[in-house]
């Protein structure tokens, strides 16, 4: 009798160990079709040549580093500006040419015009920068589309990138389309410009 309640409670117990529903795994493995490599062509451009050769792109930053260097300019006269007048004061404290009144009113001119010196540093410094990152941001949209129409035309699979701190670590040179490219564009540099504009 103990041998079958024993037997009893093992059946039972592997039965319920049993009953949970075992759910069949997942399969992960993505289904991607088996392509036919033969005839591909990949090519790529460098994108430091294509910074030095590209005209629109030169003018552009040429226009950008124009304002750039203005603005580094007017920050240095504004900060001479300053400098000066609180070299002036001082002597005319040390001195003892300024009334007690004079001094604040002086202090508060100091605090006043560090304090837009700091502001116009910010908020053109800031300017600045979001145009210049507009700007460069559309002309990469630009390229990005022209190396679209660039490769249809010449019958490229894949357009690489090469750069410093790029993706690709080394690539034939033989694949080198930098220069043709750059062609490409400038010859396009109408249509990008008037493209540009718009945006």
């Amino acid at each position: 009798m103990k041998n079958s309640w024993l037997v009893f409670t093992a059946v039972a117990v592997l039965t319920a160990c049993g009953s949970k529903e075992e759910k069949p795994k997942e399969n992960t493995v993505p289904k991607v079709e088996v392509r036919d490599m033969k005839g591909l062509k990949i090519a790529f451009y460098n994108s430091d040549s294509l910074k030095l050769y590209f005209e629109y792109f030169k003018r552009e930053e040429a226009v950008v580093t124009r304002k750039q260097e203005k603005f580094q300019k007017e920050v240095q006269r504004r900060t001479q500006e300053y400098q000066n007048f609180i070299v002036r004061n001082n002597e005319k404290l040390q001195s003892g040419l300024l009334s007690e009144n004079e001094s604040m009113q002086i202090q508060q001119r100091a605090q006043q015009m560090e304090a837009e010196l700091m502001q116009y540093q910010q908020n053109e410094g800031a300017r600045l920068e979001k145009e210049t990152m507009t700007k460069l941001e559309t002309i990469s949209r630009k390229i990005e589309a022209f190396g679209k129409e660039f490769s249809e035309t010449n019958g490229i699979d894949i357009l690489l990138i090469h750069g410093p701190g790029g993706q690709i670590n080394y690539i034939s040179s033989a694949m080198d389309v930098t220069k043709e490219f750059t062609a490409f564009l400038n010859e396009h540099q109408e249509e990008i410009e008037k493209d540009t504009k718009k945006d």
